[in-house]
């Protein structure tokens, strides 16, 4: 067994593919190097990866439920007030056809809100993470 961990301590390692598990690697002053799962964590538990969690929760959220509370209420007009939404509006238009037009193009307002607010306040902060786990992560392998 001391010898297996000199092996592994001098930069030959097991990969575990007979068990599945894989062995830890070490570095040549012969400490210990975190694998990618140990820095993917380490950067899922870091302050600017919450802030980039935050702020896309921060808008995600609201925007959901505000969508899914205007459609509920197009869905319960039409089935609770079929006299509402056949009032005309414009010659052959009628309420009903105002609203479901209103559904598209309140999905490409927030298709374009979401866009424009990742840009903004997120996708800075989400690449450079990414850079920085990708080299944290470079010499640790994809075990």
């Amino acid at each position: 067994m001391e010898q297996l961990d000199e092996q592994e301590r001098a930069g030959a390692r097991d990969d575990g593919a007979a068990t599945g598990v894989p062995r830890p690697r070490y570095d040549e002053a012969g400490h210990r190097t975190p694998g990618a799962a140990e820095i993917y964590l380490e950067v899922q538990r870091s302050p600017a990866f919450q802030e980039v969690r935050r702020r896309y929760r921060r808008f995600a959220f609201p925007a959901t439920v505000a969508f899914l509370l205007w459609y509920l209420a197009y869905v319960v007009a039409a089935t609770a007030a079929p006299g509402l939404m056949a009032r005309p509006v414009a010659g052959a238009v009628n309420v009903a056809m105002v609203a479901g037009l209103g559904q598209f193009l309140t999905t490409f307002l927030l298709t374009w809100a979401y866009a424009r607010h990742a840009r903004l306040r997120r996708d800075r902060a989400a690449l450079e993470l990414r850079w920085d786990t990708q080299e944290m992560t470079r010499g640790a392998g994809q075990w």
